[in-house]
């Protein structure tokens, strides 16, 4: 039975896990806090990412920050204790490029190669393998882990050097966080219609103007509910610089992204941030008073 690696197993990275087990691989997990859910589900749990990396051949990452990525790699406990030579690491978590590529060269010097990785989707969306996963790095090594993405993924899509696959999650968010607060702007008013509201939530979600979050949030929208959260608002903040830095470097425009974000920061000021699943926004929408344009020509 080949052995996977996998360290951050949190709300992305317990799903991931779990396919991976169904698909017959063993899974040796770390994490800083209890793996007890990890062991429930017949992972084997290991003392540090070193012992994780001194056991797998492929190992896999999804930690919350460049900090949490350089203690994994190289802290005291970190990968590059027991990196070798044909080992290839892949960080799933999104940071900024510069913050996950000053782990390359390190790594290499033993041998091993370090991906950049993304993931598209809600912890849903993991958990019954409709997530997109995204690499970039090294061509063979993407080509030999390919095997092993499939085991919790059923989409797997390369995009070359270093970095293409943080690039392509920030342009994926920035219509996250677009399609998230429209979906609320549109159930806002479309509650009002005095229609059918399932029908009409699948009406719009099968025609013209549907999309992924139209799908999943409308209907927890017009129920106004919020829990279990799927993804919650300020989950989007951490992506917000790194687009807003992208965007200016690049001098795109993005008027729409920008006033998305105003909406954002609201729900923040609201108190709505934090214990919500993004479908909050509706509540969010409907606090923001009508002002009237003018009429369009």
């Amino acid at each position: 039975m080949e052995t996977i690696g996998f360290i951050g197993v949190g709300k992305i990275g317990l799903p991931i896990c779990e396919n991976l087990i169904k698909s017959g691989y063993r899974v040796v997990g770390f994490r800083r806090g209890s793996l007890a859910d990890f062991e429930k589900i017949g992972g084997t749990p290991a003392k540090s990412p070193a012992d994780v990396g001194e056991q797998a051949d492929f190992v896999f990452s999804c930690v919350p920050t460049s900090e949490a990525v350089h203690e994994v790699v190289q802290g005291p406990k970190g990968l590059i204790h027991t990196a070798r030579p044909g080992q290839i690491i892949t960080e799933l978590g999104s940071h900024p490029v510069p913050d996950k590529e000053s782990h390359v060269a390190p790594l290499a010097k033993k041998g091993a190669v370090y991906l950049d990785g993304e993931v598209s989707g809600t912890p849903g969306m993991v958990a019954a393998r409709k997530a997109v996963i995204y690499l970039a790095g090294d061509a063979g090594a993407a080509k030999k882990i390919e095997p092993a993405v499939k085991g919790f993924a059923d989409l797997c899509i390369y995009f070359g050097p270093f970095g293409g696959a943080s690039k392509v999650k920030l342009v994926n968010n920035l219509l996250v966080a677009i399609n998230i607060a429209a979906t609320a702007e549109a159930m806002a008013l479309g509650l009002k219609a005095g229609v059918d509201v399932d029908a009409m939530i699948k009406a719009v979600a099968s025609g013209s103007g549907g999309s992924t979050q139209f799908g999943i949030r409308a209907p927890w929208m017009a129920q106004r509910r919020f829990k279990p959260i799927q993804g919650a608002p300020a989950l989007l903040f951490h992506y917000f610089d790194m687009i807003d830095d992208w965007a200016e470097s690049t001098g795109t425009a993005t008027p729409l992204f920008d006033r998305a974000v105003e909406l954002y920061q609201r729900c923040a000021d609201m108190g709505l941030a934090e214990d919500n699943d993004v479908a909050v926004m509706i509540d969010v929408l409907n606090a923001v008073p009508r002002q009237r344009h003018g009429k369009r020509n």
